[in-house]
């Protein structure tokens, strides 16, 4: 019933298995790929028509994560998986970005890709199985693919790359590092560092690549044996290079003058005009096929934009903006600007501006991650967002897209490895970027922003991060490399390389290539010209803050760390939360009991926070006799009070140590409900507390034994 075929190689210790041709028989690629025994199912289906009207290619990719991968339900109300989670977003983005640039020029099919992730062992991400799944399905349905691709995840352990290294290894490890790419060369990195050299992170991506080979010969052979028949490309009309030809006579002029223009919106202003301009001339053109114009006329735009853009960097290395392929754009940082807020920072780079907002919680405030390796908490957020007016227009507001995710991402790879242990400094900390204004390179100014606001708020980074983006103009052997990007540069370019790190070394490093490679000549030297670029804004902001504050600002809650005995834990907790609901109600600070004993007391209130603080200690110290302590009257009896202190303990306070004098009534002195000062006298065999209160001064608590007359008769 079926008919089977199967690639199996050993790779980094595991076994690699490609299979096709029973499960998904109807798409036009399907691939089982399982390593070690995590199963990743990856479809690829594309149109054999194109919608009318579509000028770009109009590729979808689908990474989703089924719970029973890992043999679990999901939870929730409806127990069935629901909208893509975080991680889902970014991998799809992952796989879509080195797929991307691969297919044929000119391919307008709506294609799509999913990857379904059926096995999860735990140990192997399914991230690089199911990008190695889409381009073996690719590379079989017959699509117009320029692969096959392979992937791989690298490490770096004791000076040691790793290759694959287990989900357990990471912890250990001081890079992250996905690439991708074909035989030739590089197309994809993602990857975030512990403030690691040019050298090495440059070192881990040929390592990738090396390691990455035998997968791509394994696609090769799988698809020799059961690749199907390449599908048929609409041939471009005879007439189409006509319509080109005018196109670029007419716009040529006008649109290099507006590319004169050094100010964005003056020269978005002018390319409009004369793109419409030409439209306009081509459309009253009679002798043109004006079905074919309509949509070979705004391609023929584009491209002509792209030559103008391209070739005069190559040859006179001046750029869109006027300046050369070296210099950053100017610098304006301003900390402290919201006077409520814990920390704040608006960085200007040129045309782009970003207002970073640092906000410190408690414990309470984690955000709860459950992905198939199981739940976590996670204790640093930053979030990144893009509101049409940064760019000049309109649109809608609402969730973040995926764009957004993945920039918020990549900054928070950039500062992650800078932040403090939790134990040294137990907060949640929130980041969140608002982008202002565009012009390229906003996710690197949220990196630059996120680490101001965070210095500002006292967060106590090891070392201050910034982060520049590299872009790249190739043509032949020719090529130019850009340090601080435009928006224009970004998408006229060959390259978009992201490079974030302290003076010490690089945090986070992400490249995605347009073309069908780069070599390694070119990746060094965008490294090197990366960090000249780093230090220079580490330079710029070090003028606004050079160093994290001194504490944390007096709006943020003060959080107070101390350690109990487990065993303690319930009488802290109380009976069904009471104790715990108490001493926060009482006192208006927050508290995170934690399973190794660990308390940790939050408020913004100093003395709140002390009296939640001394409240807890007196719960857990153990009684002393001699010691003076505060309590509560809980009952009184004819024969006494029993008063509540440290907490959760009773001691009886008899009617004869009740007061100097003789006392007929045990209510003559307390209620239910005083606060007294007691002395503990003493603690019987079965446990039994005596308690007294004549021999303390109830105003100042001193022990006044010496100066109390000894007891005479009392009533009771």
């Amino acid at each position: 019933m079926f008919k089977e075929f199967r690639k199996e190689i050993e790779w980094g210790g595991r076994k690699l298995v490609l299979e096709t041709g029973k499960i998904a028989r109807q798409a036009d690629g399907a691939v089982l790929a399982t390593y070690g025994e995590t199963k990743v199912l990856c479809t690829a289906v594309a149109e054999r028509t194109t919608r009318p009207g579509i000028d770009f290619f109009p590729l979808t990719v689908n990474y989703q994560e089924k719970a029973f991968a890992a043999g679990k339900i999901p939870g929730g109300f409806f127990k069935r998986e629901g909208r893509p989670n975080e991680n889902e977003v970014l991998v799809s983005r992952l796989i879509d970005r080195p797929i991307r640039p691969l297919f044929a020029e000119g391919f307008r099919n709506e294609t799509q890709v999913i990857t379904t992730v059926l096995s999860h062992d735990l140990e192997n991400d399914p991230d690089v199985v199911a990008l190695i799944g889409a381009s073996a399905a690719l590379t079989l349905s017959g699509l117009p693919f320029l692969g096959p691709i392979a992937a791989v995840r690298v490490g770096y352990i004791n000076g040691q790359y790793i290759l694959n290294p287990q989900i357990d290894e990471l912890s250990t490890s001081q890079l992250d590092l996905i690439v991708a790419g074909t035989v030739e060369g590089v197309l994809m990195v993602e990857s975030e560092a512990h403030e690691l050299s040019e050298d090495v992170m440059l070192g881990a991506v040929m390592f990738g690549h090396r390691s990455f080979q035998p997968v791509i010969q394994a696609i090769v052979e799988l698809a020799e044996a059961c690749a199907k028949e390449p599908i048929a490309l609409a041939e471009t009309p005879k007439t189409m290079a006509a319509i080109v030809k005018r196109v670029r006579a007419l716009a040529e002029a006008p649109l290099r003058a507006a590319y004169g223009e050094t100010v964005k919106q003056a020269r978005v202003a002018k390319i409009d005009a004369a793109k419409a301009d030409v439209l306009a001339q081509i459309a009253a053109d009679g002798a043109l096929d004006q079905a074919l114009a309509a949509e070979a006329a705004p391609a023929a735009l584009k491209n002509l934009e792209s030559d103008i853009v391209r070739h005069d960097i190559l040859k006179t290395g001046r750029r869109i903006d006027g300046r050369d392929t070296k210099t950053v754009r100017p610098i304006a940082v301003e900390v402290g600007l919201l006077p409520r807020a814990h920390g704040s920072a608006l960085f200007t780079r040129g045309e782009t501006q970003v207002l970073a907002v640092a906000t410190l919680g408690t414990g309470q405030d984690e955000q709860i991650m459950d992905v198939l390796e199981g739940e976590y908490r996670e204790h640093f957020l930053l979030h990144y967002n893009f509101p049409p007016f940064s760019v000049g227009e309109t649109g809608r507001l609402g969730s973040p897209g995926r764009r957004e995710i993945g920039h918020g991402k990549l900054a928070w790879r950039a500062i992650h490895p800078v932040l403090p242990k939790v134990e040294a400094f137990p907060y949640t900390i929130r980041v969140v970027s608002e982008v202002t204004e565009s012009n390229g390179s906003s996710s690197m100014a949220t990196a630059c922003g996120s680490s101001l606001a965070l210095m500002d708020a006292g967060v106590p980074l090891s070392r201050p991060v910034a982060g520049i983006a590299m872009g790249l103009i190739k043509e032949g052997d020719g090529f130019a490399v850009l340090s601080d990007i435009l928006g224009d540069e970004d998408h006229l370019g060959d390259m978009d390389f992201k490079v974030a790190g302290t003076a010490t070394g690089i945090t986070s490093l992400q490249m995605d290539i347009k073309i069908t490679s780069i070599t390694e000549e070119i990746m060094k030297i965008a490294l090197a010209q990366a960090r000249d670029g780093r230090l220079h804004i580490l330079h710029e902001m070090d003028n606004a803050i050079s160093a994290p504050r001194e504490g944390v600002s007096k709006n943020a809650p003060r959080i107070t760390v101390i350690k109990i005995s487990k065993d303690k834990i319930r009488e802290i907790i109380g009976p069904g939360g009471k104790m715990i609901r108490e001493i926060c109600e009482v006192t208006g600070a927050k508290i995170d009991v934690e399973d190794d004993g660990t308390v940790k007391v939050a408020a913004v209130d100093e003395k709140a926070s002390q009296a939640a603080v001394d409240w807890i200690r007196n719960i857990v110290a153990e009684p002393e006799v001699g010691a003076i302590y505060s309590g509560k009257v809980v009952k009184t009896v004819d024969f006494g009070a029993f008063v509540n202190f440290l907490g959760a303990r009773d001691g009886l306070v008899h009617i004869s140590e009740l007061a100097a004098g003789r006392v007929g009534k045990t209510t003559d002195v307390v209620n239910v409900g005083d606060q007294v000062k007691v002395k503990l006298v003493g603690i019987d065999d079965r446990g039994k507390v005596r308690l007294s209160m004549r021999v303390v001064d109830q105003q100042t608590g001193e022990d006044i034994t010496d100066r109390v007359p000894s007891k005479s008769s009392h009533g009771g």
